[in-house]
């Protein structure tokens, strides 16, 4: 909490600093007293002894979503949960599995292991475990029967078992066991997603020896009860538990989100998000988050509390319905028609209709708000502000002039900016503000044509070009995709000049090896240049060639690569990128490093035959869709020498630097 209130600490500081002599050390708390006591210990399975902790008359508890499946710096996030635990001081802590990276061999897996127990080991608390996939799938040679489960109970503990703490009892169940036909470990198929003989029997006794018991906690991993690709065996397993008549709440994690399903038959079923696992952040306030659950425990009930930092929510809240429906609203992309244009004078105006579809269950607020660096543009109205019901579709528009001309320095797009507000019904949940780019449609003078080529420099890290989708038009039939290019470095996946995202068209280096694809009847047709790879600091021409039945690959006047292909190509409304792969946002991915020339999009297929001899400068003829040199930029764009005039606008910081040859 303490980062929130970095000023009023240091101002605090300053205060007590003249009498720091006179101030108590800071007081250290010794960590909680705990005990084997194995009387209290319930499993049928050999592990590592786990302490339990000692019994009095508090009690609270913490459970730790998923650590893993995210980036390895994770563990810091995990470090902080533990700091912040002990703030708390509760009982003993829980997990719900996904402790270690995994998918490993041994090795590996023990420093993993080693380093995620040195920092559990820093809570004031007992902590017990949870096994999910990723602490049990073994990747790499000689697997052993079981993949890491053998690891695990050595180093963690018992894949299943049980112990008692202030007359209630903690059930953890292990839910990744194997295909018991096939010994296959997966938990993307329902068929592993079985709880097995043994395991059930042994619930079912661990219940009764129980029944005693003022509550029962149940931890796992997979939230087996959602259904989906987990199949149907919960519906088996629910009874079982309802049956026993004192289960109060399960606890599981895997999904990486908040949700919270129940009461059923008396039991809360409550889904963690993480605590250093992978985490999208698409809607924070609604789980999407890292957190912990503070549990209390009472006669009457517990309570439920998540622990983001600096503040508490209601776990409660997290529905299964409000996690669902705040991150479809995250993901839906409004639709823009129209636009601005500009001419050579820099003068512009046009209109921008934004339309907003509410595709949730409960009100949505909106706002949007036009703007611009560029404080030459104007837009009529300066804002819009709506509450759209379930479902509810409105469409807004915004008139945009710009004058007193000029493309200089101080010249910028206009974005709108879009904020959301799913209502719930206790609270309302903050969509994280979107900007949506307005297109513009620009008049531009041919520029000169330098005295020395020139090129177009792209980072590597996010830079490219962009090509509105409705700015040209390409035929069904054969088409020539090429562009001469010299690369800084290679990743494993470039995008150099792409359309693609299950249809459409691009030029790609996998490796530093060339390919060409295209989407003809239903599915990819490709020429890859196996064998043929590119270096760095050299410059190549790439052509990739579609002549209505073929699909064929050039690199540097050689058909490296050609395959059969079918006759109609599947179409989509992504823009074009040059120096990147597109998303089916519309952004740049896989972006390139280097120089990129003389990128031509023909409307023929200008190359057959086993060599060829590519031009370093091209004309503009009847059959040229799009054709950019490089020569300069112009404001945001860069000048398409075609007759469709489809100039490309900037994404990041590119330059236009020579080309030496």
């Amino acid at each position: 909490m303490s980062r929130h209130y970095t000023g009023i600490a240091l101002a605090f500081s300053f205060v007590v600093a003249f009498d720091l002599a006179a101030a108590d050390p800071p007081i250290v708390r010794p960590p909680h007293p705990a005990a084997p006591a194995a009387d209290r210990f319930i499993t049928d399975r050999e592990g590592r002894t786990l302490d339990l902790p000692a019994e009095d008359e508090t009690f609270t508890f913490v459970v730790f979503g998923d650590r893993t499946g995210g980036p390895a710096d994770g563990v810091k996030i995990l470090a902080e949960a533990v700091a912040d635990t002990n703030l708390y001081e509760p009982d003993l802590v829980m997990t719900v599995g996904d402790l270690v990276g995994g998918y490993n061999a041994t090795d590996a897996w023990m420093g993993q292991m080693k380093e995620f127990r040195g920092i559990m080991d820093g809570l004031l608390c007992p902590w017990f475990p949870v096994a999910g996939n990723h602490d049990i799938y073994w990747r790499g040679p000689n697997r052993p029967e079981g993949e890491h489960e053998a690891n695990y109970e050595m180093h963690f503990g018992p894949l299943w078992y049980a112990f008692d703490h202030k007359d209630r009892r903690f059930i953890v169940l292990y839910t990744d066991e194997a295909n018991p036909d096939t010994g296959e470990h997966n938990f993307g198929k329902a068929e592993c997603q079985r709880m097995s003989p043994e395991q059930l029997a042994w619930l079912k006794a661990t219940l009764a020896s129980g029944k005693d018991k003022k509550d029962v906690f149940v931890f796992l991993h997979h939230p087996r009860w959602i259904g989906g690709r987990y199949g149907d065996d919960w519906e088996r397993i629910h009874p079982v538990l309802a049956d026993a008549g004192n289960v109060r709440a399960v606890f599981a994690g895997h999904i990486h989100r908040m949700r919270y399903d129940g009461p059923r038959d008396g039991i809360e079923y409550v889904t963690l998000a993480t605590v250093g696992g992978g985490q999208s952040n698409l809607v924070p306030e609604a789980g999407y988050l890292h957190q912990f659950h503070h549990v209390t425990v009472r006669p009457d009930g517990i309570a439920l509390a998540c622990i983001p930092v600096g503040e508490t929510m209601d776990v409660r809240d997290i529905t299964g319905t409000v996690s669902d429906e705040t991150g479809t609203l995250a993901r839906t992309s409004p639709s823009v028609t129209g636009g601005l244009s500009i001419d050579e004078a820099g003068n512009g105006e046009g209109t921008i209709g934004i339309l907003l579809t509410n595709p949730t269950g409960r009100p949505v607020e909106f706002t949007l708000v036009p703007e611009s660096l560029d404080g030459r543009w104007g837009f009529a109205p300066d804002h819009a502000h709506a509450t759209l019901a379930a479902g509810e579709s409105r469409r807004f528009d915004f008139e945009g002039i710009r004058s007193e001309g000029g493309r200089n320095d101080a010249w910028s797009s206009p974005t709108i900016t879009l904020d959301a507000d799913y209502l719930a019904p206790n609270r309302r949940y903050a969509i994280p503000t979107r900007t949506v780019n307005v297109p513009i449609r620009a008049e531009l003078p041919a520029p000169a044509q330098p005295d020395t080529d020139h090129a177009l420099d792209l980072d590597g890290a996010g830079q490219a070009v962009r090509v509105e989708p409705d700015a040209y038009v390409l035929p069904n039939g054969p088409f020539t995709l090429e562009a001469w290019f010299e690369a800084d470095s290679l990743k494993a996946r470039v995008g150099l000049v792409t359309r693609t995202e299950g249809s459409e068209f691009g030029l790609f280096l996998m490796k530093g090896v060339p390919s060409f694809w295209v989407h003809l009847d239903g599915a990819y047709a490709s020429a890859d240049a196996t064998g043929a790879g590119v270096s760095i600091g050299e410059w190549h021409h790439v052509a990739g060639v579609y002549d209505g039945s073929k699909v064929r690959l050039y690199l540097d006047g050689t058909l490296v690569a050609q395959s059969d292909a079918g006759s109609t190509r599947t179409r989509n409304t992504l823009p074009l990128m040059i120096g990147a792969d597109v998303d089916a946002n519309g952004r740049p991915t896989s972006t390139f490093h280097g120089r990129i020339d003389e990128v031509r999009l023909s409307s023929v297929a200008r190359y057959a035959g086993e060599s060829i001899e590519p031009e370093r400068r091209h004309e503009s003829d009847d059959q040229t869709v799009l054709l950019f040199h490089f020569d300069a930029m112009q404001g945001p764009w860069l000048f398409d020498d075609s007759g469709s005039k489809a100039h490309g606008t900037l994404r990041g910081t590119p330059r236009i630097v020579p080309a030496a040859n």
